[in-house]
């Protein structure tokens, strides 16, 4: 039993936590900011960038798909700056606009292209493919400290590790100048502080753990937890260093929970067949936003 765990669920149940992780941590400040839709559209606009990486290189690869990712992400921010100021509206309709066309480019490059022999479809875009990313090298407990074991593990694994040690990094670095420019920005730009490089790093970290998160878990999960776990945090406390600890308890729950029912849920109520993890996850994380929102200390009555 527990060999099978370490090979089947340990994997893909660490992948799914560290990516919830590093979506929720920078999801704090653009829900401050009320930017929570960028990382909406982060996760949808990746899209189009992965597609076109495929159809130039031939093979689904991770760096150039990663690549595509990145530059369709920051093509996305651009293009919404640039609705914004030059039609002057509002930054939340700038970003309906560019998120729904290009992922809409997306869906239309998936269906003209050869993806036939590949796992790159609209069902893996939206649910990613978190139950295949198993170790198969794994036979026991004991693989966690052998170096050839580790050698097969998912590549996806040490890829959100490190985002998520990024994005925390970031966090840690620069605690005070993003404190200060989220709840006060005038009061930033007084004391000198690049305030709007500030911004655009935080949107930088947000595009970093979608791209790194999109391809094993899908824009579900990224929309998820971008917004739910930063969201039902800040209604248990008023401390930015409390609501970022709750933040990340409530990604954390939600992964593993979510996880967990998805795929031993179905069997408990006697069906068959388990459910998309990436569909629980989210709904979980979506409940947990709706147990705060009635029972929070800090709701609003």
């Amino acid at each position: 039993m527990g060999a099978e765990f370490v090979a089947l669920s340990l994997p893909p149940l660490l992948i799914g936590t560290l990516a919830a992780m590093a979506c929720a941590l920078p999801g704090n400040f653009l829900l401050l900011r009320r930017q929570s839709l960028i990382g909406d559209a982060i996760s949808h606009v990746v899209l189009p960038g992965i597609v076109v990486a495929f159809l130039l290189t031939g093979a689904v690869a991770a760096l150039p798909m990663m690549i595509g990712a990145a530059g369709a992400a920051l093509l996305a921010v651009l293009m919404i700056e640039a609705i914004r100021r030059l039609g002057r509206i509002e930054p939340g309709a700038a970003m309906g606009v560019v998120f729904t066309t290009l992922f809409a480019g997306g869906v239309l490059l998936l269906e003209r292209s050869d993806t036939s022999g590949v796992h790159l479809d609209v069902e893996h875009a939206l649910y990613g493919n978190l139950e295949s990313l198993i170790w198969l090298d794994a036979s026991g407990w004991a693989s966690l400290g052998d170096p050839a074991a580790l050698a097969g593990l998912p590549p996806e694994l040490p890829r959100m590790a490190l985002t998520l040690l990024a994005v925390l990094a970031f966090t840690l670095v620069l605690w005070r100048p993003l404190k200060l420019s989220t709840f006060d920005e005038g009061f930033a730009r007084a004391l000198g502080l690049p305030t709007t490089l500030i911004g655009l790093g935080i949107v930088v970290m947000a595009a970093l753990a979608a791209v790194a998160a999109f391809d094993a878990v899908g824009s579900i999960i990224v929309i998820a937890m971008f917004i739910c776990p930063p969201a039902a945090a800040r209604l248990m406390t008023n401390r930015l260093g409390r609501q970022v600890i709750w933040s990340l308890g409530f990604a954390l729950l939600s992964a593993v929970l979510g996880y967990t029912l998805a795929g031993y849920g179905p069997l408990w109520l006697g069906y068959t067949a388990s459910v998309s993890a990436a569909g629980m996850i989210a709904t979980v994380s979506g409940v947990i936003l709706g147990l705060a929102a009635l029972f929070g200390p800090h709701r609003v009555a």
